[in-house]
């Protein structure tokens, strides 16, 4: 097995964990914000193993991203759909999303009120888990193999 297939497999497998604790994570969420329900360490968990499990499936990527023979830098890439995805369309895609994961985790460690962390949880991993599944969409990866 070349370090290219071990690390495509791995993050193609990776990917069910992510998805399924983000899944997870906004529903608690959105259970939380429209049910009015305390913020727990059960819900900080939840979004913190979410965090993390993308975090981890973007080092993954980035190492699959070097060994890749999809992703090339020469005047055929952008003109070849599958090449420009692996290229640039995956990963700007990604790391977007990513950011807002990022960006709505900070923001619910400093809000006080159960309802606000549970709202910014909701939104920001909501828009980041579309923007994932409209990148895997846009490259016609299949979420179930």
């Amino acid at each position: 097995m070349s370090a290219y297939s071990f690390f495509q497999e791995l993050h193609s497998i990776f990917r069910y964990v992510v998805m399924v604790l983000f899944i997870y994570t906004i529903l608690m969420a959105l259970m939380g914000w429209f049910g009015n329900r305390p913020y727990t360490n059960r819900n900080r968990l939840s979004n913190l193993f979410a965090l993390i499990s993308a975090h981890t499936q973007l080092l993954i990527g980035i190492v699959l991203y070097f060994l890749s023979p999809l992703v090339q830098f020469n005047s055929a890439t952008m003109k070849d759909s599958t090449l420009r995805y692996f290229t640039v369309e995956h990963w700007v895609m990604m790391v977007i999303a990513i950011a807002l994961i990022t960006v709505g985790h900070s923001k619910s460690k400093k809000l006080v009120l159960p309802e606000a962390k549970h709202k910014i949880i909701a939104l920001f991993y909501g828009i980041a888990l579309l923007i994932i599944i409209g990148a895997l969409a846009a490259g016609k990866i299949p979420i179930l193999k």
